[in-house]
């Protein structure tokens, strides 16, 4: 707010004015010089605070969503946060993209537009080394994909779109199909170089590797559901909260279905000594802790879960289930 002189400060200024030390000019020049400010145009906010807010909160949920797929997938403990939301021209996020990175093309129909996915080299290159039997340990990934790693990768981010879906079900029914998978970022248009893109970045852990995933959405695209990024239309209803979780809740439990387990049946289990062990040879008979008329320990990872008794199913050896295991209890 501007400060409100005092009438000995108005007093003064008019008896300067009066005697020309100070001219009407002079104070004219000074406050045009104040309200003027440099403007890039090029750089226009079209989001605004409360815009970037609930796009914000809208992609902690889909960090949360991901985060479990990606765990689910890679077989080990993945961490995603909401790092930054930003808004730039389309033609400033092109250059700040890498020279070797995965970027994936999003088609949302019903928004009339597409969505661009960069996933960092790292974290695509850990990804990789995971889902074909690696430790996920970082590697360089500066040559040229295989078909088969296209493939990979195309297929993993294909599964992850209902995700996206459920994090956005709050604002609008968006339905987002998979377009396809690009190296040089020259080949790709889904902006004008001018128009302003929201880009939210992703901070992704796998084990030791880190990196980002970063989503780009033009403004043109995302015009229409706008109106909706308020927070008195995203959260005005209890039961869009509701929805949210179901659609967590029903997305973690299609991926845990499909996690493999391993199943192992102990035929028994003994103590000899080394000189013991060093002098087997073949027809040797070594006596088990396990008595015949006992059921087998069954384990699932390194845990009991149930006792069963061996035999065979069409020529192949088989297990039978007796019991479930309840914790800290013994057979019966």
């Amino acid at each position: 707010m501007p400060d409100i002189l005092s009438q000995g400060e108005i007093d003064a200024l008019l008896s300067a004015l009066s005697s020309g030390e100070v001219s009407a000019e002079d104070i004219r020049r000074e406050d045009g010089a104040l309200r003027i400010r440099p403007y890039d145009f090029k750089r226009a906010m079209r989001f605004s605070k409360e815009h970037l807010r609930t796009i914000s909160r809208i992609h902690e949920l889909y960090s949360r969503l991901l985060a479990t797929y990606l765990s689910v997938q890679a077989r080990t403990v993945v961490q995603v946060l909401v790092a930054s939301v930003d808004q730039v021209p389309y033609e400033e996020f092109v250059r700040s993209i890498p020279e070797v990175t995965v970027l994936h093309v999003i088609d949302v129909k019903a928004l009339g537009g597409k969505f661009l996915v960069e996933m960092g080299s790292n974290v695509a290159a850990a990804m990789l080394d995971r889902l074909l039997g690696g430790l996920g340990h970082k590697i360089d990934i500066d040559h040229r994909l295989t078909d088969i790693d296209i493939l990979v990768m195309e297929r993993l981010f294909t599964r992850s779109l209902p995700s996206l879906s459920a994090a956005w079900a709050g604002i609008a029914d968006l339905q987002f199909t998979y377009d396809g998978l690009e190296i040089n970022p020259q080949f790709i248009q889904i902006a004008n170089q001018n128009d302003v893109v929201l880009v939210v970045s992703l901070a992704v852990s796998i084990g030791p590797v880190s990196g980002l995933i970063n989503l780009c959405m033009p403004h043109v695209v995302l015009e229409t559901v706008m109106p909706r990024l308020s927070n008195r239309f995203a959260f005005a209803t209890p039961q869009r909260n509701g929805v949210d979780a179901d659609a967590q809740s029903r997305v973690l439990s299609r991926h845990m279905g499909s996690v493999e387990v391993g199943l192992r049946a102990e035929v028994g289990q003994t103590l000899i000594r080394v000189d013991e062990f060093l002098g087997l040879k073949e027809g040797d008979v070594i006596a088990l802790e396990q008595p015949i008329d006992r059921p087998l320990t069954i384990r699932v990872g390194e845990e009991r879960k149930y006792w069963g008794y061996p035999g065979t199913v069409r020529g192949r050896y088989a297990l039978k289930i007796s019991q479930v295991v309840e914790e800290g209890a013994e057979f019966e």
